[in-house]
């Protein structure tokens, strides 16, 4: 799995925490544009484990570039 902004990947192949220094498996995408450098529809994406997934929003949500939080399993399959 291929994520466009995010491709850190566990030894098994499962994506995991953008947070600097961990290792655990995502479980959240947090999706978030720089107004300042992206069109509105352009979306980044961090990736999240349950304990950076506060932090990892908070960081983004301070700035104004936080626009949504979906579970990985919701993103992969395209739920909204």
């Amino acid at each position: 799995m291929i994520f466009p902004e995010t491709s850190a990947e566990s030894a098994a192949g499962a994506p995991i925490c953008s947070a600097k220094g961990c290792r655990a498996d995502a479980v959240w995408v947090l999706a978030w544009n720089n107004p300042k450098l992206h069109t509105p529809d352009r979306r980044k994406t961090w990736l999240a484990c349950e304990e950076h997934r506060e932090h990892l929003s908070q960081f983004l949500g301070v700035r104004g570039f936080l626009k949504d939080v979906v579970a990985l399993a919701d993103w992969e399959s395209g739920s909204p």
